[in-house]
């Protein structure tokens, strides 16, 4: 529980064993006024196991009954309640014990419980990205009403928030989404037809799970960050520009009414953001390497080419169709992902995939949960038809 005598809060942690909860736990061991009031994670029963001993949480969630019967056995020593699937996200989102939920898990699995969390009256620090992207409509109304903050852990949604401090949202002329440009920047869609699964995973700038780094160089990922740009701030679609930053130290910028631009720097570290979130309005003092201005001597700046990384023109379409669009994006995106990581398909097979599930989507405009979950599983359906009738 929150203790004003010491400033501690207690979070709780969806997604503890990938990239963002790992990084997050760092943040944890570095500031003692943090406690960890519950942990969930997919199947990574050893790394949980040895989580829940660090930092001796109340409840941990596994997503699988075999996993979640695993790791009772493994601390069954311990006073530690262990919930499974759907229900035991939900029950992990509502803890009473803590303040903050943490969404670090991947995929549209996040919704639900980051519905109940805010119904609740907790806090998130959103590092799920598709959580707005698909039912950024239900989402904010809801955080809203309940007086909930949505805290970005996203590095370049954290620089615009960041930016934003002290100025009224209907300022913003334009939000300067930065993107590295992913390990393919500058190639043709002829050379990007021979890339292969280790191509796609040697990101230049940041260290980040396997999905998520192929999204990075597809421009996939930049284009679910316009769409959930596009709720956090509410501005519209065309007011948030995609700016191609290699260096990755601007981690995005506002351009106000006036002309004037506030930007965040830093070296690319995603412990930068997460302790942000977590701590807001506060700043704690952080260990890591400091941006040395002279040291870097230039920045630079390039237009995105959306013809040959089509995943970003794919995403703008999808976000200006609205509705249930985003939600087929984002579900054929997954799959086209898991399979080209599989070796299944070719690099250039990912937006085809996608392209072509947007096009046998009829949009439902206001969609229910219900309605989003059910395209997603149709978008699946589809996907798998696809590649079992071959290409």
């Amino acid at each position: 529980m929150n203790d004003e005598r010491n400033g501690s809060k207690s979070i709780a942690i969806l997604g503890s064993t990938g990239s963002i909860g790992t990084q997050t736990l760092e943040v944890v061991r570095n500031n003692p006024q943090l406690q960890v009031a519950a942990l969930a994670a997919n199947s990574s029963v050893e790394k949980l196991e040895a989580q829940v001993r660090e930092f001796h949480p109340k409840m941990v969630g596994m997503w699988t009954e075999k996993a979640a019967e695993d790791l009772r056995i493994r601390i069954s020593d311990l006073d530690v309640k262990v919930v499974t699937g759907m229900e035991g996200l939900l029950e992990i989102a509502v803890l009473p014990e803590s303040q903050v939920l943490v969404t670090a898990i991947v995929g549209m699995i996040g919704i639900r419980p980051t519905i109940a969390a805010i119904e609740a009256g907790k806090d998130i620090a959103l590092a799920n990205k598709e959580t707005l992207v698909t039912a950024g409509h239900l989402i904010m109304p809801l955080a809203r009403e309940r007086g909930v903050s949505i805290l970005p852990v996203d590095s370049e949604h954290s620089a615009i928030f960041q930016s934003l401090n002290g100025e009224p949202g209907n300022r913003i002329e334009k939000i300067l989404l930065t993107a590295s440009g992913g390990p393919f920047r500058g190639r043709t869609r002829e050379q990007l037809a021979g890339m292969q699964v280790e191509d796609a995973l040697k990101h230049p700038n940041w260290s980040m799970g396997r999905k998520i780094t192929v999204d990075s160089s597809t421009l996939v990922n930049k284009g679910l960050e316009v769409m959930e740009a596009k709720w956090l701030f509410d501005v519209k679609l065309d007011q948030v520009q995609v700016v191609v930053h290699p260096q990755s130290i601007i981690h995005s910028a506002v351009q106000f009414v006036d002309g004037a631009i506030i930007a965040q720097l830093g070296m690319p570290d995603m412990k930068l953001p997460i302790q942000y979130a977590l701590f807001y309005p506060d700043r704690r003092p952080m260990d890591g390497k400091r941006v040395d201005l002279f040291e870097l001597q230039q920045l630079t700046f390039e237009k995105p080419d959306q013809e040959t990384f089509e995943g970003l023109k794919l995403a703008y379409q999808a976000a200006r169709q609205g509705g249930s669009m985003p939600t087929v994006f984002n579900a054929a995106n997954e799959k086209a992902v898991a399979l080209f990581l599989d070796k299944k398909i070719s690099y250039l097979q990912i937006p085809e995939l996608i392209g072509s599930a947007m096009e046998q989507h009829s949009v439902i405009k206001n969609p229910t949960v219900e309605q989003i979950l059910e395209a997603e599983q149709q978008t699946y359906e589809y996907i798998a038809g696809r590649i079992s009738y071959g290409w």
